[in-house]
């Protein structure tokens, strides 16, 4: 069974960093682009950024670019978020999803998120 499971999240103050962390299952995570998106209370779902199947290629929204980098494992099945500079703006749930091409807003497979709250 296909699954995708976020981990990292938590509280942190303004400034502070995070590390996300989505872990894959059930198939090989190199045949997919990855990409994070996040929902804010009240808020539509947003793209943060996609990395292509072999990561030379990136995408990083420019709200967060300059704060939050992409990676990926392919051996280890998992893909990660590194989040630094936080601000109380970037507070919601932070959702790992896979497409096989690029990312969009319709993905194939999603995770079920994990929160992140920026508050001092």
């Amino acid at each position: 069974q296909r699954q995708l499971v976020e981990s990292g999240g938590g509280l942190v103050e303004p400034g502070g960093s995070l590390t996300l962390s989505c872990a894959a299952s059930g198939f090989t995570l190199d045949r997919y682009a990855v990409g994070w998106f996040r929902q804010a209370p009240g808020k539509e779902r947003e793209g943060v950024s996609c990395i292509s199947r072999s990561g030379d290629s990136i995408n990083i929204a420019a709200s967060v670019k300059g704060r939050f980098s992409i990676s990926r494992d392919n051996a280890k099945n998992m893909a990660y978020l590194l989040m630094s500079r936080l601000k109380p703006e970037d507070t919601g749930v932070y959702y790992c999803a896979i497409r096989n091409g690029w990312c969009l807003k319709q993905m194939d497979s999603w995770g079920n998120g994990t929160t992140v709250i920026v508050s001092s």
